[in-house]
């Protein structure tokens, strides 16, 4: 084998992947295409000379042949962000040739935008997180639908014996009225009745995914530690744990509270200076976790409950001032974490 030192671009697809190799100087010494396999990509650089960096584009399946050319082939290998290499690759003649070779020759000069490779178990979390959110989601769609039965027959549920207020909705009582309601049409209480058994079925789902996720997370010691957090609960301990990872990979609270897309987007131009909402390039479940979490923190801790009331008297909306708080909170978590895994 060669002692030259080489960059290796992969462009990776679910049955092959194509690789480029550029030598120090940028000249191609490979670009063709190799089984999705990480044996035969070795095979197929070995001859060329030693890998120094590799880079492969983040997409489905991306990060397991990453992993296994890491830990098998001992290459040091760099994700890169899909949105940013897009971008960078936008050619009236785009080919996995140009695309592998962009990514070699990125990496070759150090202008290769990355993202951080996740563990296994980090990744099946993430899995695990997303599919209890899939099931939450359906489960509001479904509950809006039956919303939109009860308004469309003007059905609305009546008062509590002795009181103006009429059922809380969603409570047993309100659904045994929805399921017999008099306003509603026999096709419309059938609809309404399917409706409702599929929310039950949801809700089975969603706690099963709920006890799946304390059995994957429950000896982490992060999840642990997130969980001592005032106001903090278990959904937004496994978001944070499953899509930040460690937060010692962040270095300030600053940069974590960016990741997590709670920081104001700058829109200055010349003179003018100003904010255009919070910055867009973010996971949004875990930024919509986070805001989550702020609304119940103002409403529970007395450092957010101040900090709230000083915003409201100057203005602010409910949404600005639980961004604000949540931007907080997360500067101060990284430096809580850090020290934490610092003295551990």
């Amino acid at each position: 084998m060669s002692t030259l030192a080489v960059f290796v671009g992969l462009d990776y697809h679910q049955d092959s992947v194509q690789v480029s190799v550029l030598d120090e100087q940028g000249k191609q010494l490979l670009n063709r295409g190799c089984r999705n396999d990480w044996k035969e990509i070795v095979r197929a650089t070995e001859p060329l000379g030693r890998v120094k960096r590799a880079a492969i584009e983040a997409c489905c399946g991306a990060a397991d042949l990453a992993e296994e050319l890491v830990n098998q082939a001992g290459w040091q290998v760099d994700m890169a962000h899909p949105q940013y290499v897009a971008r960078m690759k936008k050619s009236p003649d785009k080919t996995d040739f140009s695309d592998g070779r962009m990514l070699a020759d990125l990496t070759r000069v150090g202008y290769l935008p990355t993202v951080w490779l996740p563990s296994a178990a980090e990744r099946d979390l993430r899995q695990l997180v997303n599919h209890r959110q899939n099931l939450v989601d359906q489960r509001r769609a479904v509950k809006l639908r039956i919303g939109a039965v009860l308004r469309e027959h003007r059905a609305k549920p009546p008062q509590v014996r002795g009181s103006p207020m009429r059922y809380s909705r969603w409570s047993k009582t309100w659904i045994s009225w929805v399921r017999t309601a008099e306003q509603l049409s026999s096709h419309a209480q059938w609809i309404v009745g399917d409706l409702l058994d599929e929310v039950e079925h949801l809700d089975e789902k969603a706690l099963a995914a709920d006890k799946r996720l304390r059995e994957a997370a429950g000896d982490d010691p992060r999840v642990k530690q997130l969980l001592s957090e005032p106001g903090i609960g278990h959904v937004t301990a496994w978001t944070l744990r499953a899509f930040v990872g460690r937060f010692d990979r962040f270095a300030s609270g600053k940069q974590l509270s960016r990741y997590c897309g709670l920081s104001p987007c700058n829109a200055s131009s010349g003179t003018r200076q100003s904010d255009s909402g919070l910055v867009r390039g973010c996971n949004r479940l875990l930024r919509a976790t986070l805001i989550q979490a702020a609304h119940r923190l103002v409403r529970t801790e007395d450092r957010w409950i101040k900090m709230s009331d000083q915003m409201s008297r100057r203005g602010k909306p409910a949404g600005v001032i639980a961004a604000a708080v949540a931007n907080r909170w997360m500067r101060g978590l990284w430096h809580r974490m850090k020290e934490q895994a610092m003295t551990n």
